[in-house]
């Protein structure tokens, strides 16, 4: 019975820095799309939905328990977010392209985007190799406190994300370039 324990304590572990990693990426899109201005395009938006299914995935595992279904929804986030961000990446290959939207250390936040999604593939496949029984961690806080914490800043990112999709695409479709938030501009504000 404490083995059990144990290993949840790990798979806990593993899953809040796996959810806190995707809000860190959430996070960090919507500080560059507020700060500079930079709409995220029909893309960016699904990069972001499979980013935010993926980031679901280990909230569930942390808040109703670690089931199958839960990897298999963060694997199907990542392949989504890989393979959009992919298509985006050879969008703008060509020489001379300037690509779209700013660049983080060199490279545009699309391909920052199929870096995260195939980095977090392996990692979650970490996660389904750790042994039945695991060993013992020693922490000095409280996973639980941790788990609700940042599951809730997860909850509100997400929210953050809908509001400003809603703000520049409205009931419509999205802008191919968005330049400014749609919803906005017709309601004159």
């Amino acid at each position: 019975m404490e083995y059990k324990k144990i290993n949840s304590q790990v798979h806990t572990l593993m899953n809040i820095v796996g959810l806190a990693g995707m809000l860190a990426v959430l996070t960090v899109a919507i500080i560059i799309q507020i700060t500079k201005s930079e709409l995220p395009c029909p893309l960016c938006l699904l990069q972001r939905a499979g980013l935010i299914m993926t980031g679901l995935g280990f909230m569930f595992n942390l808040s109703i328990g670690i089931r199958k279904k839960h990897y298999a929804m963060m694997i199907t986030g990542c392949l989504l977010t890989g393979g959009i961000a992919a298509r985006q990446v050879l969008l703008h290959i060509l020489p001379g392209d300037a690509g779209y939207g700013s660049t983080f250390l060199g490279l545009h936040f699309y391909t920052w985007s199929l870096i995260v999604s195939f980095a977090t593939l392996i990692y979650i496949s970490l996660m389904l190799l750790l042994p039945e029984k695991s060993g013992k961690i020693y922490l000095s806080f409280d996973l639980s406190t941790l788990s609700k914490t940042i599951s809730i800043l997860f909850a509100l990112i997400i929210l953050a994300n809908l509001v400003s999709t809603f703000l520049e695409c409205g009931t419509g479709q999205c802008a191919e370039n968005p330049e400014t938030y749609l919803l906005l501009k017709k309601l004159h504000i």
